[in-house]
């Protein structure tokens, strides 16, 4: 597997999607989510699939990995970029809500599922991180860090990230005593303090252990 010397580890490629073109699979969507854990805010998916066999994909999407290990600039800008080179991308929303009633990975389940449905190209092959959508009647393929391995995956995550940040920046401005622009919703200190001075707003997950004091 390529590695990159600078993030220390795997660079995603497109070695499982070259490998399914040759099974004869055209349109392999790879699929990933943002916000699972954040006691605020969405669960936020998307879904992408790349032009494969395109000349120069790789290369046009060179630097793109697990969001995780971008900067926030660094994700703005290959956001754009995925967006222009993708062949379809889409991205599904469970809010707080949702999660709270169905628990977080069957919110995450949902979410995909809308991502699929709004794919302007119908994918028939699914890549997926650590989750499988039986709901789908398509071959998938789900597998342990895919956003380290698949590049189709790695820009889905990119995708769900920066996405899932705007709109915690939006929603900064109708709470702004949580400091969702700076957190976006996740378990910092700085967080954890704006809950015990204001209490929870609509945003939070109240099933998650640090709101259950509130309820």
């Amino acid at each position: 597997m390529p590695k990159s010397k600078q993030d220390g580890g795997s660079t995603p490629h497109l070695q499982k999607e070259i490998a399914l073109l040759k099974q004869g699979y055209r349109f392999i969507a790879g699929f990933d989510e943002a916000g699972r854990g954040a006691w605020a805010g969405p669960v936020v998916a998307a879904a992408v699939i790349l032009p494969v066999d395109a000349p120069g994909c790789m290369a046009h999407l060179a630097g793109v990995r697990d969001s995780k290990k971008l900067t926030p600039g660094q994700r703005e800008r290959l956001f754009d970029i995925i967006h222009t080179i993708a062949l379809a991308s889409a991205v599904g929303i469970a809010d707080a809500a949702v999660v709270d009633t169905i628990n977080v990975v069957a919110a995450t389940r949902q979410a995909m599922e809308q991502a699929f449905a709004t794919l302007s190209v119908a994918p028939d092959y699914l890549l997926l991180d650590h989750i499988k959508l039986p709901a789908l009647d398509v071959p998938q393929d789900s597998f342990p860090k895919a956003d380290n391995i698949s590049l189709t995956v790695a820009a889905a995550s990119v995708i769900a990230k920066v996405t899932r940040d705007r709109f915690m920046v939006e929603y900064h401005k109708t709470y702004p005593h949580y400091a969702f622009d700076r957190h976006k919703g996740y378990g910092t200190q700085r967080h954890r303090r704006a809950l015990a001075e204001n209490g929870p707003c609509p945003l939070h997950r109240m099933s998650y252990a640090p709101l259950q004091a509130f309820i």
